[in-house]
């Protein structure tokens, strides 16, 4: 047998080093114990090569000697399986969270569930008219329905700013949100760059690698992603992910046409919400182009509003703001939807057929002097922004003696009044053939559905990404136990490995030292 005189020393100290390499890396898995994203990392070991090597002038031995241990590699446990779940989770949570929260913001506004509501305001003042048809010669009671008249239109125009108002923050969280998928994609693209500096030398940038999944974890709550991986060529290892792929896809997960946000070149694009021209409050379409230096989007490309079917909080935004549906009604004119203007538009509708019934019954009366009934709101001239302009006409709320109470002129006359009172019943073509109480009560009771599904879907989806998120982290969480029993059990291998060290020496020192001396 021609063994080497010093191979016990070596394996020995292959031994020492690579138990030493796996408590670096055990410190380095307790020290990120609470890094957000973090992937906790193992050593493969490895058996050193066995010695001799075939060959034809190898020393014969009775059958090969190991050489003891080296480390492998070092890699992040990880399951892509179960990212791909909790991004799929994650933008649909992003989608429901965002719809439920503009959806509470407009419950806010309608706030039906007090005396101030619209209902109730309207209740008021039908009530007043009735006090009217009882005592059509009460110069209170007009005065009553003359004020709850007053309060009726202002109503109309507190909802009509509020939810305005909340379409402008929208509109302002859009921009932000588009800016935040752009940021993303600027940081995912910048590590993809170190990865492939990094990558063809033989190396596994592990950190690198989490950093850039944390990343594209927030990513996916903005927007719908297929995320696949181009590899970096060189001596890049067969374990090496290579440079992430960033591509738009819809709710089927099929490719959105040009939403690539960072190719295999590593080249990056971002978003742009473009608004449309006639009403700056309604989302046209969404911009896609480069990125520029200054962080604004060279739009190359728009997908329309109605074709972006990317789940995700800017999806969620779009859908609740307000978008052009593409679609256009009887007159040619584009037809919105959303959940904002879905209900200004049915404000304005009910504002409109209301005032253009009241207005036509009130005329057909007579006021307190004899003369024929004036209109008692402004008249309208069609639904458009109708919310925001109803008002009680000049003239009834310079002088409440011209409301038309009368229905024959004679003195003590109610019966006009009473059908005044009975317009809230009356069914109007305008609104569906409903009245306006039942158009009301469909609107309010459309928007709770809406909330409550919307409120249940994002709980769901929250439950599930946070499920999704456990079994992720129970496979790539680090656990400060398991990390523990892994630093006494390569401690124990270490001190043994150094325990065989000094074996050997002690063994060298006899053969050198104290070997072949008789004699002398």
């Amino acid at each position: 047998m021609a063994t080497s005189t010093f191979h016990g020393l070596e394996v020995a100290r292959r031994a020492l080093a690579t138990q030493q390499f796996a408590l670096h890396t055990t410190s380095h898995n307790i020290s990120n114990a609470n890094t957000e994203g973090y992937s906790r990392q193992r050593v493969n070991f490895e058996a050193s090569q066995a010695f001799p090597m075939p060959a034809r002038n190898a020393p014969q031995m009775s059958g090969q000697l190991g050489t003891g241990v080296e480390a492998g590699q070092i890699e992040r446990i990880r399951d892509q399986f179960l990212d791909f779940q909790y991004r799929a989770e994650n933008n649909q949570a992003g989608y429901y969270e965002s719809k439920a929260e503009a959806l509470k913001r407009m419950e806010d506004i309608m706030n039906e569930s007090s005396d101030s509501g619209l209902a109730s305001t309207m209740d008021q003042f039908w009530e007043s008219i009735q006090d009217v048809a009882t005592n059509p010669e009460d110069g209170g009671a007009r005065r009553v329905m003359q004020q709850r008249g007053q309060a009726v239109a202002e109503t109309f125009h507190h909802l009509h700013e509020k939810l305005t108002d909340v379409q402008g923050e929208l509109k302002n969280q859009m921009d932000t949100n588009a800016g935040q998928v752009n940021t993303l994609v600027n940081q995912i693209q910048q590590i993809n760059d170190q990865i492939s500096r990094v990558e063809p030398n033989g190396d596994l940038p592990n950190d690198l690698y989490d950093r850039r999944d944390v990343l594209i974890d927030e990513l996916s709550q903005h927007v719908n992603i297929d995320v696949s991986y181009e590899s970096n060529g060189g001596h890049s290892k067969a374990s090496a992910e290579g440079q992430a792929i960033v591509t738009l896809v819809d709710n089927n997960r099929s490719d959105i046409e040009g939403g690539t946000l960072i190719d295999a070149e590593n080249n990056m694009r971002g978003l742009e919400i473009q608004f449309n021209g006639e009403n700056d409050e309604i989302v046209s379409g969404v911009g896609i182009g480069p990125i520029g230096e200054d962080g604004e989007v060279d739009v190359e490309q728009t997908i329309e509003a109605s074709n972006f079917n990317s789940p995700g909080k800017l999806q969620g935004l779009i859908h609740a703001n307000g978008y052009d549906s593409g679609e256009t009604d009887d007159g040619d004119n584009p037809i919105y939807a959303g959940d904002y203007v879905e209900m200004i538009d049915g404000l304005n509708q009910m504002a409109h057929a209301f005032v253009n019934e009241f207005n036509a019954q009130h005329e057909q009366g007579y006021d307190l002097n004899g003369d024929e009934g004036v209109n008692f709101f402004n008249e309208l001239e069609s639904s458009e922004n109708a919310a925001a302009s109803i008002s009680v006409s000049d003239a009834i709320l310079n002088d409440e003696n011209l409301i038309a109470a009368s229905g024959t002129g004679h003195p003590g006359d109610g019966s006009n009044a009473r059908a005044l009172s009975d317009v809230r019943d009356e069914n109007i073509d305008e609104l569906g053939g409903q009245s306006t109480q039942k158009y009301y009560e469909a609107l309010i009771g459309d928007l709770g559905v809406k909330a409550q599904e919307a409120n249940r879907m994002a709980q769901n989806t929250s439950d599930l990404r946070e499920s999704v998120n456990n079994n992720r982290e129970s496979i790539s969480g680090v656990s400060l136990d398991e990390e523990m029993s892994n630093m006494i059990k390569f401690q124990h291998a270490y001190n043994a490995a150094a325990r065989s060290m000094t074996v050997v020496d002690e063994t060298l020192d006899r053969v050198i030292n104290q070997m072949g001396i008789v004699g002398r």
